[in-house]
């Protein structure tokens, strides 16, 4: 028996080493929508047969709406009933949650696909959701690979996939999506292909909130390459301007959508406060102070101090030389968004989830040369990933 199970072991290696590395990403994102699901499936059979409240109430739950849960309601409502033209007030005319803190490409790509298939949003959200993060995993190898060698590369491939919220990656949700076109974007950046990184970041920009970070990260590298006179031709520095501004326009375009659709010019300002007002009350908003807010409102002194020690922890980790066969773009890329994260973000339960972008990150060669630090890291968020789903489903959002 046991020298069966060895053969079989064997001829499993001898397969997996024939496939190409396009193969054995897929194999890796296979086998963790394999157990997230099954995660997933098993939480939710449990919910129901124990009576449990859902964080997001659902009247006749299933699977798929279990897997579409919290802020997809709004995806939903885009994807049929389009965004409001009035913004919904409580009674002391203060804007409530609504519809236009979501951008439109995942839902309508969503409707797209129920109109063609027949299927209930929900189902065809998490379809939609687990196609592109599949495409999200090869975008990530594809990115990193020729810069740090196919070992690290799978190994961050299977961070990404195995991750404690991996499961996001087919919610109906627009993560997978947007991570896509990040991932893709930053790939053409590499390349230096910079007049096609703008249909993918303009379609990112539509997607969700970030996408300004790429903008910035293309002008830092415009100011690194600037005296590189004979590797800097001029036809590069027109693209990298073109590009980084049409990014940035698309990326600012949004308010102004809801400005002109909704007549009131801080829509989507006032919309995105709304979610803050359970944490921090009503409050206006300053630039690079929503951390501070947080940290300060509910842990005072030693809560602006630990700001300030992760700011700094996170501008030393980026510095290493060991980050080095990343490329400056990536560096670039990660500082920019942590940047943003921290100028436009109240740091709550969705950091987790804002994080990923970052992945790219997981390409670090320290990871994949030390064996129990990347097999420690695999099995903790393996291990994280139930813990994750009661927090997230049961108790908060994600």
């Amino acid at each position: 028996m046991t020298n069966g199970g060895g053969v079989e072991l064997s001829a499993l290696r001898s397969l997996l080493g024939r496939l190409p590395p396009w193969g054995l990403v897929l194999v890796i994102w296979a086998a963790s929508r394999l157990l997230t699901t099954t995660l997933l499936a098993t939480l939710f059979a449990v919910a129901i047969r124990l009576d449990w409240n859902f964080a997001s109430y659902r009247s006749d739950p299933t699977f798929f709406t279990f897997s579409g849960s919290w802020d997809s309601s709004f995806y939903r409502q885009i994807a049929l009933h389009g965004y409001p033209t009035e913004l919904p007030t409580d009674s002391a005319g203060n804007v409530e949650p609504n519809a236009w803190a979501f951008l439109p490409v995942f839902p309508w790509l969503v409707r797209g696909v129920s109109a063609l298939t027949g299927l209930d949003f929900y189902v065809a959200g998490v379809l939609v959701a687990t196609l592109f993060g599949a495409l999200a995993a090869l975008a990530l190898y594809r990115l990193l690979a020729p810069r740090v060698g196919a070992h690290s590369a799978l190994w961050a491939v299977a961070l990404f996939c195995f991750g404690p919220l991996s499961f996001i990656l087919q919610a109906a949700y627009a993560e997978s999506l947007f991570l896509f076109c990040v991932f893709a974007s930053l790939g053409l950046m590499m390349n230096r292909s910079y007049l096609w990184m703008i249909p993918v970041a303009v379609v990112a920009a539509f997607t969700r909130p970030g996408v300004l970070a790429l903008s910035l990260a293309l002008a830092i590298m415009l100011l690194l390459r600037w005296s590189e006179r004979d590797r800097f031709p001029w036809r590069e520095r027109r693209a990298i301007v073109t590009a980084g501004l049409v990014i940035a326009a698309a990326g600012l375009a949004w308010p102004l959508v809801a400005g002109a659709v909704t007549g009131v010019h801080d829509a989507y300002l006032a919309t995105e406060l709304s979610w803050w007002t359970g944490f921090v009350g009503r409050v206006s908003f300053v630039p690079l102070t929503p951390w501070f807010l947080m940290a300060g409102t509910y842990l005072g002194l030693a809560g602006i101090v630990l700001v300030l020690v992760l700011t700094a922890g996170f501008g030393w980790w980026l510095s290493r030389r060991a980050l080095y066969p990343l490329r400056l773009e990536v560096v670039a890329y990660s500082a920019s968004y942590g940047l943003y994260l921290v100028a436009v973000f109240l740091p709550q339960q969705s950091l987790f989830r804002l994080l990923l972008p970052l992945a790219p990150l997981l390409g670090d060669p320290a990871i994949a040369r030390s064996k129990p630090l990347r097999r420690g890291l695999l099995a903790g968020s393996i291990a994280l990933q139930p813990v994750a789903i009661v927090l997230l489903w049961f108790i908060g959002y994600p």
